[in-house]
């Protein structure tokens, strides 16, 4: 495996600086609500606001709406946000990865009815992957959709299922035969379907972002289908190649590790100093590893194990910078702090677990990984 080292162009240089321009009218500190990542705060405006400078469904074609640019560009955009905490959990999944599935999968009514709404940054989606019962593999899915009388019935019941309280659809995937991998279907949900109950879980620090989705005979018609019947499964890894390699995976920390860096803690203390260089070396590691990923996915190819090994160890890296960071604020922050980086700082402490654990357990990844270099 070789991730080959790139920079980025003249133009892609410029687009940043275009990026970094817009937020800075846009997001102005103390406008918006300061999120971790790809956690950030659900805000359809702002989502409608990123789509309408075409920084929405940038990979898509322009025939559907999209930018028809490239992952690099996407990466850029995407680098500039996370770095502010920006409110991109409306758009997020739809934009990462569901849009890219339904170019790719879909049918060509599936594309034109959904794909420009996506890049418009109206329409939300969440995946339904995770069920009771079946930790991280996921090739044990037991939600079924059966064809009975032309129409897709569905029973079962998926978990973690982050954003689906406030995603227009759901982008699931169910048994369709007894076959372990080839036996698996993904279909297209609107979140209005009746038969589907959509239940927020609450998290460690009051948030509600990961929901449980039952479906009780819900019917779906064939067009809901993504893909050929049995081919949910290599559809979904692909997709997981989009969601594991990408810069949100070591960009958690992001906001809270810049106002770190420039506070007087950091100027006073030459431990703290040594501390961040460390973290800025492995950040230009990381950073180097997702931006060749996404140049990867430009030529056309799904990188799925080189993504597996840069989410195993830039989440890893996340766990340890929050460490740091903590132990050089030099007392427990409060959630009801005054102080919007206390208060973030305090959420990043109780969420911070979850890091690992969202898109493939650390365990997971590594025998993606294993397995995935002794193919080679």
């Amino acid at each position: 495996m070789k991730l080959a080292p790139t920079n980025l162009t003249a133009a892609e240089r410029a687009l940043q600086a275009d990026v970094r321009s817009y937020l800075d009218d846009r997001l102005k500190p103390g406008t918006f609500p300061l999120g971790l990542g790809m956690a950030g705060a659900v805000d359809p405006e702002f989502s409608r606001d990123l789509g309408a400078q075409g920084w929405i469904g940038m990979a898509l074609p322009t025939e559907y709406g999209g930018g028809g640019r490239t992952a690099v560009e996407r990466q850029i955009v995407v680098e500039e946000l996370l770095t502010r905490g920006a409110p991109v959990g409306y758009h997020w999944t739809a934009d990462r990865q569901s849009g890219l599935n339904i170019l790719h999968n879909g049918t060509e009514e599936q594309r034109r009815a959904l794909l420009p709404g996506i890049a418009r940054g109206e329409l939300s989606f969440a995946i339904g992957m995770s069920e009771p019962d079946a930790g991280s593999d996921l090739a044990s899915v037991r939600s079924r959709a059966v064809m009975r009388n032309g129409a897709w019935h569905v029973d079962g019941t998926k978990i973690w299922t982050s954003g689906a309280s406030t995603a227009t659809h759901l982008l699931c995937l169910f048994r369709t035969s007894e076959g372990r991998y080839d036996g698996l279907t993904q279909f297209i949900v609107p979140q209005d379907t009746p038969g589907m109950t959509i239940s927020p879980i609450p998290f460690i620090d009051g948030t509600q972002h990961f929901c449980e989705v039952a479906f009780s005979d819900v019917r779906l018609d064939d067009g809901a289908r993504l893909g050929k019947v049995g081919a949910g499964w290599g559809q979904n890894t692909s997709e997981l190649a989009l969601e594991r390699g990408g810069v949100d995976r070591w960009m958690s920390m992001m906001p809270l590790l810049e106002h770190w860096a420039g506070s007087e803690g950091v100027r006073n203390s030459v431990p703290a100093q040594i501390d961040l260089g460390r973290i800025l070396a492995r950040l230009w590691a990381y950073r180097g590893m997702s931006l060749s990923i996404a140049r990867l996915v430009d030529s056309g190819r799904f990188p799925v194990v080189e993504a597996a090994l840069v989410k195993e160890m830039a989440t890893q890296f996340e766990q340890e910078s929050l460490a740091l960071v903590r132990r050089h604020y030099g007392r427990t922050p409060s959630p009801a702090s005054a102080d919007p980086w206390e208060a973030l700082l305090a959420q990043a402490i109780l969420v911070g677990p979850s890091w690992t654990l969202r898109g493939g357990t650390t365990e997971i990844l590594r025998s993606v990984i294993s397995k995935g270099l002794m193919k080679r």
